[in-house]
């Protein structure tokens, strides 16, 4: 199984420089899509309901203070995904690299997983919470996108 650094660094080969913020969150929607997709996850670390959307702290730690990232700034071996999980990240890049990460991050606050764990942690606006989004929740809602689209 592939870590989040594997991901981030194979997401910012195939798609370019980008934000963080942009980063974390088409790796957010790769993961959610993967559950969806292959009913088990994507990597093990775990998003928190950070007031942008959803952030992996493990990720977080690599890039901290950093705006713009390239290829090679997340330490990670793009070539240890395996071809489901390298499947499911360019489906993801081909239909959200066209969008900000500012937009990115608006749909993670429209509803679902990141929503259900703010509520839990009494979060409201910019409050911070490190409550962490569960993986049944974002099977549940990945699933329910999915069976919409097909």
């Amino acid at each position: 199984m592939a870590t989040v650094h594997d991901v981030a660094a194979y997401v910012l080969v195939k798609g370019g420089p980008m934000t963080a913020m942009k980063l974390q969150k088409l790796c957010y929607f790769a993961y959610g899509y993967h559950m969806a997709w292959e009913e088990q996850q994507l990597f093990q670390e775990r998003f928190e309901a950070w007031a942008n959307g959803p952030v992996a702290p493990a990720l977080y730690g690599q890039h901290r203070g950093q705006f713009q990232l390239t290829a090679g700034d997340v330490v990670g071996d793009p070539a240890a995904l395996t071809e489901d999980e390298r499947e499911s990240v360019d489906v993801v890049l081909e239909n959200f690299m066209v969008h900000s990460a500012r937009e990115l991050s608006a749909m993670t606050h429209a509803e679902g997983p990141w929503v259900q764990a703010r509520d839990r942690a009494g979060a409201a606006g910019l409050d911070r919470s490190n409550e962490e989004l569960r993986d049944e929740e974002i099977q549940e809602y990945f699933g329910a996108l999915v069976s919409v689209g097909e």
